[in-house]
Parts: structure tokens; sequence; C-alpha cells
């Protein structure tokens, strides 16, 4: 019953959210022009230091991330269909048809990288927000750089802490979805100030931001103040700091072009290894690399 909602909860959040987001007003365009006069002399040639190198976003359709990866899949030679290429055909045959390249990518990147989180998470030992926390910061990551993603992070968990913080203080008893909701509403007017402030800020991804990545981070507060609920507010830095390296890694996997090639190539070998090792990595009951560095006087001793 709790989990049911907890789903319908958010479910709500994100259509609000949405709407929200389609009627914010854009402020990226509130910038001074400057006025030339008529001349015959002047002419305006672009200059190649101010040209500015964009980044790569396989989550955004341009011709920057299609080009390559749709040249790539219809330049490999294909064999027969059965027993090794169905998927390969299946992939060829939807990018012919219309479907982005990007988004074939980032499915097919998406096990690997749910499997490379289990193994960092079971093997060495580092906590996290789960598995889906983590992947849904990785790819926002993605889509407006790490720096700028982990800094609206820290934001949204500041604010979040702060809010939780004050209620506690001034003992106000809320029930949790009005204090979700609440929790919400300032981080949603937190964020958007900062988005009032990216006309007097001199960065580029700030200004660009889609609603996307920001609605995925402002409904990740839920689940980071649901964790919070039942731990102090270090163990809960802990964990975030923890989510955060997750994320990183993460986000190295989806950026790494080589294992974007490899998975859009090899889609039955990349899909069959995750499967078994995730079986493996399941089996496994020993202790993880940093349980062995914490008890090893202990393991030593006998």
């Amino acid at each position: 019953m709790q989990s049911l909602i907890y789903f319908s909860m958010k479910k709500v959040f994100f259509i609000f959210l949405l709407a929200w987001g389609f009627i914010l007003p854009s402020f990226v365009l509130a910038q001074t022009t400057k006025k030339l006069s008529p001349s015959p002399v002047v002419t305006i040639k672009p200059s190649p230091t101010a040209t500015e190198i964009s980044r790569v976003d396989i989550t955004q359709k341009s011709e920057e991330s299609l080009g390559p990866l749709e040249k790539l899949i219809r330049d490999q030679k294909l064999g027969s269909v059965w027993p090794f290429n169905p998927i390969k055909y299946a992939i060829l045959n939807s990018i012919n048809s219309g479907v982005p390249a990007n988004t074939i990518v980032l499915l097919l990147l998406l096990p690997i990288v749910a499997t490379v989180m289990a193994i960092v998470r079971q093997l060495v030992g580092i906590r996290g927000f789960g598995i889906f926390l983590p992947a849904a910061l990785s790819v926002t990551f993605v889509a407006i750089g790490p720096i700028l993603g982990i800094l609206l992070f820290m934001a949204i968990v500041a604010i979040s802490t702060s809010v939780r913080m004050i209620t506690r203080k001034l003992n106000l008893k809320l029930q949790y979805l009005p204090r979700m909701a609440l929790i919400l509403w300032f981080v949603s007017f937190g964020i958007l100030g900062i988005l009032f402030l990216s006309p007097f800020i001199d960065y580029s991804d700030l200004k660009n931001v889609s609603i996307f990545p920001v609605l995925v981070l402002t409904l990740l507060t839920e689940d980071f103040t649901r964790i919070q609920l039942g731990k102090s507010v270090k163990t809960a830095f802990g964990i975030t700091y923890q989510t955060l390296i997750l994320s990183l890694i993460s986000y190295l996997v989806l950026t790494y072009a080589p294992i974007q090639k490899y998975v859009l190539l090899n889609p039955e070998i990349s899909l069959g290894v995750t499967f078994i090792v995730d079986i493996l990595l399941g089996r496994y009951i020993g202790l993880r690399f940093m349980e062995y560095y914490r008890f090893r006087k202990l393991i030593k001793s006998k």
C-alpha cells in the first residue's frame, strides 16, 4: 500500500512540474543587444577564437549525435538474420523508419550502467540510493553536463535538508504527503531562482538547460528525503556523496564513444554478457572489498 501511494504521489508531482515547466518564462534571451551603426566599411566575420565547442548530447536528437551513429549502423556488414543478428537487423530497420539512433544506444547502455553499479555496490561496497537514482542522475549529467548537474543536485539536497530541519525545529507535525509537497514547493522555488539568475551568470549550460533534467533532479528530492527520514543527516549526506560517485561512473560509461559503438554494433553480445554477469553477481555471497579493508585486522588475526 505504501509503495502504491509513493508511486501515485510521484506521478502527480511529475504532471504538476511538467505543466509548470511549460508555463515557465524563458530568460535566456534577456540580454542587452548592442546597436550597430550601418557602415559600408564594417563587415562582421565569425571569429575562430569566439567559436564555442558544443558538447555532444546523446539524449538530444541532433545531427552531432545522430549522424555518426546512424552512419555506423548503416555501414555495418551483416550476415544472415539467425541466429546471431536478429537485434542488429531490428535496429537497422528501426533507424531506417525514423527511430533516433541515440535513443537505441541509450536503451542498450542502461543495462550496462545498471550492471556496473551492481558490481560497484555488490563487490566494492559503495553505498547509494538504489540503482534508479544514480542511473537517472547519470542521464541528467549527460544532458546538462556533470558540473551543472552536480551543482543543481547539491542545491536540491541542501534545500530539502534545510526545509526538513526547519519543520522539525518548528515542531510542525505534518503528515508525509503534505510535508513532501512542502519540500518540493521550496525545491521548485529554489531551482526557479537559480534559473532567474541565468541572464547574469555567464554559463551557457545553465542558460540552455531543458525541462527534462531539471524535472528529473527535482523529482529525485522525494527519494533523498524519504531515505533521510530514517537516518541522520550525516549518514544521508554520506550516501549522497557515494551516489554521486556511482552517477559519475555511469556518466563515463554513457559518454564513452567506444562503448556506444560497441553496443550498437554488437547488441546481442552486450545484452547477453550483462545478463550473465547479473546472474553470477546475484549468486555472490562473499565479503565486499571495503569490508575486507574494514575488517583486515580481524582477518589477519585468524
